[in-house]
């Protein structure tokens, strides 16, 4: 599992700012203004080759009021989920009480903490992190999150801190094909994942971890391997009356990652939300096969149905290469079909692609749309290869390839999708720019090259 690493902090001391640098987005809202940041916020990031969660949190003051107190709330959340702790001061508005406040709640915890004081830049660092030592957090990390002062030092120690990789027990490794069911609350993961199991199921062995792992349930289907980690938390059991259903951004990310493919379940009834499309964001992030359930289909009126169908075509343009399944969990209908769709997802997220075809696609897309002109000098793409599966990844190599817009990024992977006939997975692109085999090299003139030049500097200072 992905390890989880949590920024809190008062407010306006920023975390926000932090979170956008290290995962290199502009997800979080960043201004200069305190409390900004109401609830948490998900992301993933990669240092030194190792992927983790991070968490951005509002902040803590001590003295919260309204919506501030569920605030609070949210960043108490988070540091309980979370593996690695990084608090944020702020050092030009110097020690507050807030700063102690949370300190000693983390002092208290048993979560590895790091401090780090924001803001360094423009202030005496020596006069400025003196109070912070009183803390009594540990090592000291001063840095700018807007330039990116000191992130790198700060980077080498997260990484020594994180939790180690632990190898898997033997009952929790997948026979199959990785199947995440994610969704938000009461959409029918639960009911999906016992009518994807059936009635006449083989004994299977349930491994629930901690609140932050997912569950996994190898079983059999005509004769075929499949694993399905289930993100439901609290799963129906017989003892028990009512369904609960316990939702956790943090393992359904977790899920998501370790999945071969990913059923995003959305409530027909309620319709396509944004919390829909933001998990639907995630699975493609990390690039995964995809494949759309709409649960609750049964009992909508023709009108009603007719809208939602609308609104899919609309609003999922981007993922028009996934299967939309219109299904009813409780009763079975339509469930037996998206075995169909993930057998095929996962043949095109882990096919083998060989390097002529790809370099053969490459220059068909070149040559019915060039790239565009760099500072008066064409983008030369010259040859693709593989460069990984779950999602196929496709390497490109030739000249100014930093140089090539989003745009055209998008102009080939769609390319490459319908020429490669790569049904319900993304498609990575990577480039890679040769080496000028003469940068760094001086050129050595000859003698009689020298001689040449020492006569025509004569003839110049002649003529002056």
């Amino acid at each position: 599992m992905l390890p989880v690493i949590a920024l809190v902090g008062r407010p306006n001391v920023g975390k926000s700012t932090l979170f956008n640098r290290l995962t290199k987005s502009r997800d979080a809202l960043v201004a200069n203004y305190a409390g900004l940041t109401r609830d948490r916020k998900y992301g993933e990031a990669e240092i030194d080759g190792r992927k983790v969660i991070l968490v951005d949190t509002g902040g803590i003051s001590g003295d919260e009021e309204g919506i501030d107190v569920a605030m609070a709330e949210q960043s108490l959340q988070a540091i309980e989920e979370a593996d690695l702790v990084l608090f944020l001061v702020d050092c030009r508005a110097g020690l507050t009480p807030a700063d102690e406040i949370i300190a000693r709640r983390l002092r208290t915890g048993s979560k590895t903490t790091l401090l780090v004081a924001n803001k360094v830049d423009g202030v005496n660092p020596d006069i400025a992190l003196a109070p912070f030592y009183e803390l009594g957090i540990g090592d000291l990390f001063p840095i700018t999150a807007t330039h990116g002062r000191g992130v790198r030092t700060l980077l080498e120690r997260v990484v020594a801190d994180l939790p180690a990789a632990e190898a898997p027990e033997q009952e929790e490794l997948a026979t199959g094909i990785k199947i995440a069911i994610v969704g938000r609350p009461n959409v029918g993961k639960s009911t999906l994942v016992n009518r994807l199991l059936g009635e006449d199921r083989v004994v299977v062995y349930d491994q629930p971890g901690t609140t932050r792992d997912s569950i996994y349930i190898n079983y059999q289907r005509d004769e075929k391997p499949y694993t399905l980690i289930d993100t439901a938390g609290i799963r129906r059991r017989k003892n028990i009356k009512e369904s609960v259903e316990k939702f956790s951004i943090v393992k359904t990310l977790q899920a998501v990652e370790d999945a071969n493919v990913v059923v995003l379940v959305i409530d027909a009834r309620e319709g396509l939300v944004d919390q829909d499309l933001h998990l639907m964001g995630s699975v493609i992030q990390a690039g995964r096969a995809l494949v759309v359930a709409l649960n609750k289909w049964d009992g909508l009126e023709a009108d009603h149905r007719d809208f939602v169908k609308a609104e899919l075509e609309r609003r999922l343009r981007f993922v028009d290469f996934a299967d939309v399944h219109f299904i009813s969990a409780l009763h079975g209908t339509g469930v037996g079909h998206l075995y169909q769709s993930i057998e095929a997802a996962y043949r095109a997220a882990t096919d083998k692609l060989s390097t002529s075809h790809l370099t053969r696609i490459l220059q068909w897309a070149v040559s019915e749309h060039q790239p565009p002109l760099v500072r008066g000098h064409r983008i030369k793409l010259r040859y693709a290869h593989a460069g990984g599966q779950n999602p196929p990844v496709v390497v490109i190599h030739g000249n100014q390839t930093d140089q090539v817009p989003a745009h055209y990024v998008r102009y080939l992977e769609k390319t490459f999708r319908n020429a490669l006939e790569l049904h319900g997975t993304p498609v990575k692109i990577e480039f890679r720019s040769g080496e000028n085999p003469y940068a760094g090299k001086k050129n050595k003139l000859t003698d009689r090259q020298k001689a040449k030049k020492r006569r025509l500097m004569k003839f110049v200072k002649k003529k002056k």
